[in-house]
């Protein structure tokens, strides 16, 4: 207590209410030099703090591409040429992962549950998971739409339509006017229900009004034999597969079922082009990344893709195996991977085919 204070409560001179206000002025003078304390203490603790530490440039260690499907298929090797060419952009180590099951599903739950850190990404095909998506009456626990960022689309793989060679038909327009001729007389072969080259006849049969009979096979090497044997009439599969029977007589070439023509063989006219309306399936593959991975390292993925693509022994090669190189950017790739959903969607409904 002050002398003041004291005197006055000695005297007598001392009311509770003046007591209070005095006790009032003390805790308003403390309060006071306690806050300038605390930012005296906090401006030098910020003065002596060090800065948080930046994120590493990406990337610093080994990226791995998981593949959905066997060694050795189309999809693996293009997944490992496109990885070759990434890793020498990017100058750090590329893995590729197999990881096959449940019609890709099991490759695609790895990636979907990895870290959002560019360094696990996956190669695949969206026809496939569209179609699976679009055709299961469980819905797939996980799809390319949906649970993926999309970091770069690479190529189109449009399926050809042949017929054996032994047939009449010399081109669509002749090939449809038999199948209308012949109502429910014809088949076409698959290599399995669901499979592109199943969904690509029953667009035939929805755009031009024609009754065929699918016939699934496990595989395209049986299709393709009884394709040759005359068992069937028609049959959609990849150009790598056919030309070389194309090349032995073996069967006959009659269009390109993409939008545009393919340069292995550039007199093939495309289905649209043979006066098919309304005829689209597209055959996209590209990368994803699990959702939710940094647009900074989406993008810098996205670069070193485009980079690879443009080197003309990879884009030489690519187009040797029926494809057509086409980068496009993540904004573009998720538009076409969501109107790719759509499309295969809609045919998927309208065929009413189901995989359950």
């Amino acid at each position: 207590m002050s002398a003041s204070l004291h005197r006055r409560f000695v005297s007598g001179d001392f009311s509770l209410q003046s007591g209070i206000a005095a006790a009032g002025r003390l805790t308003a003078r403390a309060r006071r030099v306690l806050a300038l304390s605390s930012l005296a203490l906090a401006a030098a603790a910020a003065s002596v703090m060090p800065a948080a530490p930046a994120r590493a440039a990406f990337p610093e260690r080994p990226i791995t591409i998981v593949v959905p499907y066997p060694v050795g298929g189309a999809t693996d090797t293009l997944a490992r040429t496109i990885g070759q060419r990434i890793s020498e952009t990017m100058k750090q180590s590329v893995v590729v992962e197999n990881r096959t099951g449940g019609s890709g599903l099991i490759g695609m739950s790895v990636v979907s549950h990895a870290a959002t850190d560019g360094y696990t990404i996956l190669f695949g095909c969206t026809t496939d998971s569209a179609i699976f998506k679009a055709a299961s009456k469980t819905p797939p626990s996980v799809n390319l739409r949906d649970d993926f960022a999309a970091v770069a689309g690479v190529a189109l793989a449009p399926h050809i339509l042949v017929v054996p060679s032994k047939s009449s038909p010399q081109n669509v327009a002749q090939l449809i006017d038999l199948l209308k001729r012949e109502p429910g007389k014809h088949n076409f072969a698959s290599i399995g229900i669901g499979t592109l080259s199943h969904l690509e006849g029953e667009l035939l049969m929805l755009t031009t009004g024609v009754q065929i009979t699918h016939v699934p096979y496990r595989g395209g090497s049986q299709a393709l034999m009884d394709l040759i044997a005359g068992n069937s009439s028609l049959m959609f599969l990849s150009a790598p597969a056919a030309v070389p029977h194309m090349k032995s007589g073996a069967v006959r070439v009659l269009a390109v079922a993409g939008d545009r023509r393919l340069p292995m063989l550039p007199d093939v006219p495309t289905i649209t082009e043979a006066g098919v309306k309304n005829f689209s399936a597209e055959n996209l593959f590209g990368f994803y990344a699990p959702k939710g991975t940094p647009p900074d390292v989406i993008n810098t993925l996205s670069k070193a893709i485009e980079a690879a693509l443009q080197r003309p022994d990879l884009k030489a090669f690519l187009e040797s195996q029926g494809l057509e190189v086409q980068y496009t950017t993540p904004a573009v790739f998720t538009e076409r991977t969501v109107k790719n959903f759509e499309s295969f969607d809609n045919i998927v409904k309208k065929a009413h085919v189901t995989l359950d």
